[in-house]
């Protein structure tokens, strides 16, 4: 007798409990246009990135170099940071504001300034934070680190382990900053009939978001009350539950 009252008292809270799954919204902005591919697109420096700068053969005009041994790695924290103000602090050169621009544009900056010292400088510059973050039903849901500008969407789920068992592919979400707004576009990955749109172009900063099947807190439920029941009461359970 107790374990039939412990089975129904369960069976009474499962059925009055509703999860919600935080990765779905009742209101959404879709607007697929922001997700279009750019042949042209190229990151723009923001606040709080990290920029490591290589200046070959002199290393005390570098920080975090590619080029040296003893100046390089974001491991030991050689970066600079752009500030608040969208300012960064370059040796020899001083405080410069680069809030905005790519990379190509402040490499040049800093090539016709070192010009003033050295001939023909050779230089990189890296953004060492570009990262895509992958919320949801992956394997391995993670801030992805990127080194280029463009990835696709695939590759990226791919980095993240793949989809797990629950993912619910006609709902993924994909989430783009821009200014003071968010873009988002809703994608349903079991169709194949326009690849181009579906497997779309990522940008730094951009936040994938795979929301689960309603399944799956079913099978949660089901899993937890199983074991505690003969077959036939877990059939009526099951049923009870629908």
């Amino acid at each position: 007798m107790k374990l039939i009252i412990q089975i129904l008292l369960l069976t009474l809270l499962f059925a009055s409990c509703k999860t919600q799954n935080i990765y779905e919204s009742k209101t959404e902005i879709n607007d697929n246009s922001s997700f279009k591919y750019d042949a042209g697109y190229q990151y723009k420096i923001r606040k709080d990135d990290k920029i490591s700068i290589s200046v070959w053969g002199e290393d005390n005009l570098s920080v975090g170099s590619t080029y040296g041994i003893y100046n390089s790695n974001e491991v030991y924290g050689k970066w600079l940071m752009v500030d608040v103000n969208g300012n960064i602090e370059i040796p020899k050169i001083g405080t410069r504001n680069v809030l905005n621009k790519t990379v190509p544009e402040l490499k040049e900056e800093i090539k016709n300034e070192l010009k003033k010292w050295l001939v023909n400088p050779v230089i990189d510059v890296k953004i060492l934070n570009k990262e895509i973050t992958v919320l949801g039903e992956v394997k391995s849901p993670n801030a992805i680190k990127i080194d280029t500008d463009n990835v696709n969407l695939l590759q990226i789920i791919s980095k993240a382990g793949g989809f797990d068992a629950y993912a619910n592919i006609k709902k993924v979400k994909i989430l783009r900053q821009e200014g003071e707004n968010v873009r988002v576009t809703n994608l349903d990955l079991t169709t194949d009939a326009d690849i181009l749109n579906t497997n779309i172009t990522l940008h730094p900063g951009d936040v994938v978001i795979v929301p689960s099947k309603k399944n799956k807190e079913f099978d949660k439920r089901i899993s937890v009350i199983i074991p505690f029941t003969t077959a036939i009461t877990a059939a009526a359970i099951v049923i009870g539950l629908f």
